[in-house]
């Protein structure tokens, strides 16, 4: 992509491609992790982790103790 407040144009054979980038109005920063933000501890992830609450450490958790394969368990989906 083209950097902000640019416009190009490129011809291919008889495709005219134009692109036109502009800034846009940025919105304010969150807080940041230990500010008070969102805590996310994917230290123990794995392939298919699921992102979940644990209230005794108030911290988001993607790690092996929920997958997508342990959501369905048993499942007839």
């Amino acid at each position: 992509m083209s950097s902000p407040n640019q416009i190009v144009v490129s011809q291919v054979d008889s495709v005219t491609t134009v692109e036109i980038t502009t800034a846009g109005p940025q919105g304010a920063t969150g807080p940041a992790g230990s500010t008070g933000g969102l805590q996310v501890d994917e230290t123990n992830k794995i392939d298919g982790s699921v992102v979940y609450y644990d209230a005794s450490s108030a911290t988001f958790k993607a790690d092996a103790t929920t997958t997508k394969l342990t959501l369905v368990f048993g499942g007839s989906f």
